[in-house]
């Protein structure tokens, strides 16, 4: 199983409309990886790891795909369309990792 993980990082000056992207950002990319997309989940930062403290990242985007492979025969087509979309939400400069999941 493959991750591909979008974290959008919490610097001064930046925003996140976590409606616009939970529910139009995120299903148009369910819609357009189908079922290649095997699972996604999305996380709202809220703190750091000392109490109080600010979140490193805004949010972050997690996506699951069988293998290397699927995940990049899928979402290369459609690339344009989902980061195209990022605008529509954040001003947030993303940071992207894919990684295997190993448990």
């Amino acid at each position: 199983m493959v991750k591909l993980s979008v974290m959008y990082p919490n610097q001064e000056g930046t925003n996140l409309d976590m409606t616009y992207y939970c529910n139009r950002h995120i299903p148009m990319v369910r819609q357009l990886l189908g079922s290649t997309l095997k699972g996604v989940s999305v996380e709202q930062g809220i703190s750091g790891e000392e109490a109080g403290s600010p979140a490193p990242y805004l949010a972050m985007g997690h996506l699951l795909f069988d293998s290397l492979e699927a995940f990049q025969t899928t979402f290369g087509p459609h690339a344009q369309a989902i980061v195209g979309d990022i605008p529509n939400y954040t001003n947030s400069e993303p940071i992207v990792q894919i990684g295997e999941v190993k448990s």
